[in-house]
Parts: structure tokens; sequence; C-alpha cells
């Protein structure tokens, strides 16, 4: 899917909202709404009166690690972008080249056999293509986590206005895991979420799920689908998930769900789209989740469609992206051009630290009539 749209450039948001001003937080950020074809538009903070009890957020718990780290190549300075970890202990990473901007630009990879001297003396070879952009490495002279902790900073692009600490990256539901891994990029759709509007989400009967999924390096340039990932659902999560599945099933024969349907009791809402795909792998033709983990290579497109996830909360993404497949598929082509269209016409600012999309299903007035905690 690729929008008809051109994003200006001035709506890149070029730092974190926090930064912009005196009093700004994180959730500060501007929150478009979708419902089908109407839209709104709010404050992040204004989320819980959005939502109503019994809703569930799936989220991201996947910290985000410092995984860009200046090398050479012979007397060539490069950037090299260590995207996932291979179970035969090989890296997915990306190389690119100093713009001269403090950022990167795309680097054509390869060929097999190119070293990469990095810091500490560490050596990284290119053994094998992985897509247009990466390349399957082994690496030798140090353990690869612990010289990002040391040397790495995290990757940033041209749009961005300068380096930002580690800390600007990693969300309120940021968690270590037990072997060290994590994302190369931020699970970012989560970024706007602060300790004090998730104990107010809480307070108003609003749950959650933590799943993980660890993403690798994006395609900024040539927008590629996104090669597999690892994921994991827990056992505690899929049974939440499916309990507000079922309830919502239990409702269909009750006079305000205005002619049936899946979706009146609490809606399963993803909060990015890492979450979607950690959560529809995990999910059987049936609907059902079953606590995974291990790799996922889905794609969620029109075709394939969704299985559990009623709406999402997004940022915005380019008119390339692949990402746009899955919000087609969760809201439908129309529904995915009208936002888009607002978003532009109120200029809403793009990328990782800039406003986000909340893509919910319409409801019929009796339902709507019925809900009186949400918009």
């Amino acid at each position: 899917m690729t929008l008809a749209v051109q994003v200006p450039e001035e709506l890149s948001a070029r730092v974190p909202v926090e930064q912009r001003g005196p009093g700004l937080d994180r959730d500060s950020v501007r929150l478009l709404v979708s419902r089908g074809s109407a839209m709104s538009h709010h404050t992040f903070t204004e989320l819980p009166r959005l939502l109503r009890a019994g809703d569930l957020l799936i989220v991201n718990t996947s910290p985000t690690l410092a995984a860009a780290v200046d090398g050479r190549i012979g007397h060539a300075r490069v950037v090299v972008h260590f995207s996932t970890l291979g179970d035969d202990g090989r890296w997915a990473v990306e190389l690119r080249e100093p713009d001269g901007k403090g950022t990167t630009r795309a680097r054509v990879g390869g060929p097999a056999g190119t070293e990469v001297r990095l810091p500490g003396g560490v050596r990284l070879v290119l053994e094998e293509a992985l897509s247009e952009r990466l390349w399957w490495a082994r690496v030798a002279g140090a353990e690869v986590l612990g010289m990002l902790r040391e040397h790495g900073r995290p990757i940033r692009y041209s749009y961005t206005e300068r380096d930002q600490p580690l800390s600007v990256y990693q969300t309120v539901f940021a968690l270590p895991t037990a072997d060290g891994l994590g994302s190369a990029e931020m699970p970012s759709a989560a970024r706007p979420f602060t300790a004090r509007l998730v104990a107010e989400l809480v307070s108003r009967g609003v749950q959650f799920a933590p799943v993980t999924l660890h993403t690798g390096v994006a395609s900024a340039e040539v927008h590629e689908p996104p090669y597999p990932e690892r994921f994991a659902v827990p056992e505690a999560s899929a049974r939440l998930i499916n309990a507000v599945a079922a309830d919502q099933v239990g409702r269909e024969a009750l006079p305000w769900k205005g002619g049936g349907g899946r979706r009146a009791g609490g809606r399963v809402i993803a909060v990015g789209t890492t979450a979607v795909r950690a959560v529809e792998s995990a999910a059987g033709p049936d609907g059902v989740v079953r606590a995974r983990a291990g790799w996922t290579d889905l794609v969620v497109t029109p075709e394939r469609g969704v299985r559990v996830v009623d709406g999402l909360l997004t940022g915005l993404h380019e008119p390339q992206a692949s990402h746009l497949l899955m919000l087609e598929a969760i809201a439908g082509r129309a529904a995915v051009d009208r936002g888009y269209e607002e978003a532009l016409r109120e200029r809403y600012l793009w990328h990782e630290f800039g406003d986000v999309h909340l893509v919910l299903p319409a409801e019929s007035a009796h339902t709507e009539h019925c809900s009186s905690n949400s918009w």
C-alpha cells in the first residue's frame, strides 16, 4: 500500500516533545483518533477518557539497544547498525556511511568477506546477504552486547536534530531481558506513555497485556517488509487477551449490540505495529491466542487480515512504509487514507518523536450510547 500524499520535511519531529518547550512531557504529543471515517483531535493525556473499562492494551516490553557503532573498512568510515542476533550466533547488520551531518546514508552492502574493524579490537565479517541492505555477519574479538553498551549509541536518522541519550529511546514498558537482547529501534508507539498516564488508565479499568518483539533495523530508504524477528507472548497475556475476546463473544445477543458482531465488549488494542505482529503470530485460525516464543516472519496484510486486534495506537508512517498494509488490514483503505489526509491537514508530526494515531473500530449508535466511558 502506498499513500498518494507527500509529507513536508517540516512535519518531521526533530526532537522529543519534552525538549520542545517548558512544562512538556512525553504525553504532550497530539493524538488523532479515527473510527472509520470519523476523526477527532486530542492530546495524548486525554487517552484515558477515550478508552473504556474492559479495554485491553497490548504493549511491547522490548528495551531499546544502543545499536549503532562506528567502524572502518580499510580507511573508510562506516556506521554499523546491529539489528538481530541469529540462532547460529551471527548478527544481521546494516552498514551505512556517515553523511557529514551527524547522521548516515544507505550504503551498498557486501561483498561477502568484507571485514569491518570495530572499537576494542572487534572484527566483523560479512558472510551472507539477508536482504537488499542487511547482511548476516560473524563477530570476533568481543561480546557484541557488551561492546554496544560501551561504544554504541541509539540509531537515528537524518530527520532528527541531534544524538539523544539511550533513555530517550526507552518506553515506560521496557524491561531488561535475561539474555540482554532488545530492539535495534524503539517500539515508538508506546513512547508517549508516562507512569502517571498508565496509573490513570488502570484506575479507569483499562488492562495491559505485555508481549515482547525485538524489532530490527527499519528500512529508512527502501521500505522493505519486515524480516523475521524474535517474539514472545507469555501465558498470562494469552489468557487475558482470550478472556477479553470471550467477553466480546458473550455479548453478541445483547440488545445494544445493534445487530451483532463480536466487538461490543472490551476492545483489544495493540500499542504499535510490533505488538500487532507479536500477538497475531501467536493466534491460531480460530482467533485463540496461545503462549508462544521464537521467530515470526508474519507480515500482516489486508489479504491475511487480523484475528485478534480490534484497534491500533501507532505513529505516523511514511507513505511508502510497509506498516501501512497492517493499518489497512485493521481499519480498511478508506479509513487509512482519510486519517492521513487529516493528519497532514492538521499538521501532525511524523516519526518516532512525533504525534500518534489511535485507530478504533466504528460503533453503532446503540453501542456508543451505552458506553458512557468512551468517545
